[in-house]
């Protein structure tokens, strides 16, 4: 029996970009199926969330996230452009073009059954400092192509009905509450949720528990 998981994943978050790797291959390996679910990261959410942080949160996310894709063997440096834009006067409550279009985009590939190796390839270009100005030129159509995907069907899909994609961004992000959190990369398994890249183990642990089998 192929077991199924719920995957909550930001672009802007580079855990969720250190989780994918191992996401894939365990669905590479084992009979198992990782319903993605985008949501807007929470900068664009919840834009006060980072407007009342203690300054020594920042210095420690910025050292960790640096020795985490470290420990993981991952390429990584801070987006150019970041994914979520920021003004001097206005923080980021402002415009966020890249960001909708990316988790909108996240949408439209996981509704074509795509939607784990597009968040692969396109988080690996916007995190892994391999290109330069990953919203430029060709790299996001590269990335699409490599997962299997059409970008331009994608983005003619989501501009034929922007509405629908926004709404099912938002109860996305409604199920990722009432399932017990608002982090990402979280998934959800029979109504368990595990927060963090930190919890894959323990999502396979509980996999398993349940009978989850080897592909072959």
């Amino acid at each position: 029996m192929t077991l199924s998981y719920d995957l909550y994943w930001s672009f802007r978050s580079p855990y969720s970009y250190m989780i994918t790797p191992r996401l894939l291959e365990l669905e590479a390996g084992y009979d198992v199926r990782c319903n993605v679910r985008p949501v807007y990261p929470l900068a664009v959410r919840t834009p006060e969330f980072f407007e009342q942080q203690d300054p020594l949160w920042v210095r420690y996310f910025m050292t960790d996230v640096f020795r985490e894709a470290a420990f993981l063997g991952l390429p990584f440096r801070w987006p150019r452009p970041d994914p979520v834009q920021q003004s001097a006067d206005r923080g980021y409550r402002m415009e966020q073009p890249y960001i909708h279009r990316l988790t909108h985009l996240g949408v439209a590939a996981a509704e074509r059954g795509k939607g784990l190796p597009f968040l692969r390839e396109v988080s690996h270009i916007i995190w892994s400092g391999e290109v330069q100005g990953w919203n430029e030129g060709d790299h996001l159509a590269k990335a699409a192509e490599r997962a299997g995907l059409d970008l331009a069907e994608l983005d003619a899909a989501v501009a034929a009905d922007g509405a629908a994609y926004v709404a099912v961004v938002e109860q996305n992000q409604v199920d990722q509450r009432a399932a017990g959190h608002w982090g990402v990369p979280m998934t959800v398994f029979n109504n368990e949720a595990f927060f963090g890249q930190d919890r894959f183990d323990q999502l396979v642990f509980r996999l398993k528990q349940q009978g989850l089998a080897k592909r072959g």
